[in-house]
């Protein structure tokens, strides 16, 4: 019962925000509900095939520049929760997305289904890795209009794949960070190292020590200088998830990614 007064709340509000333009409704920073203690902010705004894509965002300042979180396969908004909280004490605006390919974390008991997936299914929309770029370009396209300036885009396991392409000749992308990225669109003809070949911004990648070779291999050709690599000492996590504080070694993943954010935000 309570979800059927969400959407019907949801569908009043998207329609007194709405606008028409060349016949594509948009959403202007539509805000579901706020947490003024917790500074957290739900949001829902349109992707490039008019799905509605839902976020939270995290804000500490109005005038910070603004990091963009992808979840990896299976997951949501939610693998970062914990993640963006840290980052927002540091000074560090984000807003986490659910992409069309995803789902719901079992282990986590708040924010746990992904609510863009569940709006693809029902419209029948293509739900595969690829398909959710045009929510991630989306999103980028959504803060940059909502800040004025470049953001930090980080994605985790295949959507980290997509931080760097989406990345590599997007002005709106200031830095990149991702957690695991690899070969992950092979299946659809689709060579990520040849995609990437044109990468010229700051950017910091890292995986679990048993993934670093591969990764290794996959950013070799990118400029030096530009590219950091963190490597683990130990064995290290998949994705974003080696940041969470109950798995081993997150304090080497943070002083790294940490150390990375500051410089960029320098820049």
């Amino acid at each position: 019962m309570k979800n059927i007064f969400f959407y019907f709340f949801l569908s009043l509000v998207l329609f007194s925000a709405c606008k028409n333009e060349g016949g594509k409704q948009q959403v202007d920073d539509l805000t579901i509900s706020e947490d003024s203690l917790s500074h957290l902010e739900d949001i829902v705004f349109y992707s490039g095939d008019s799905l509605i894509i839902s976020g939270q965002f995290y804000v500490e300042a109005e005038n910070e520049e603004c990091i963009l979180f992808c979840h990896q396969a299976g997951f949501n908004k939610g693998e970062y929760q914990e993640i963006a909280t840290k980052l927002m004490h540091e000074g560090f605006n984000s807003l986490a997305i659910d992409q069309r390919s995803g789902g719901t974390i079992t282990s986590l008991s708040i924010d746990n289904k992904n609510e863009t997936n569940e709006r693809a299914t029902l419209k029948k929309l293509g739900t595969t890795y690829l398909d959710a770029e045009q929510d991630i370009v989306a999103a980028v396209d959504f803060l940059y209009e909502k800040y004025g300036q470049p953001i930090i885009l980080w994605g985790s396991s295949y959507s980290a794949s997509l931080a760097l392409k989406v990345g590599t000749n997007n002005d709106k992308v200031k830095s990149i960070v991702a957690f695991s990225p690899g070969e992950y669109f092979k299946g659809a003809g689709l060579i990520l190292k040849n995609e990437i070949k044109d990468l010229n911004k700051r950017t910091f990648v890292t995986s679990s020590n048993e993934e670093a070779a591969a990764l290794t291999a996959l950013v070799s050709d990118l400029p030096q200088g530009k590219v950091v690599q963190f490597i683990p000492t130990e064995k290290g996590k998949h994705g974003s998830k080696a940041l969470w504080e109950d798995h081993e070694n997150n304090s080497e993943y943070w002083t790294a990614v940490m150390d990375f954010l500051k410089i960029s935000n320098e820049k």
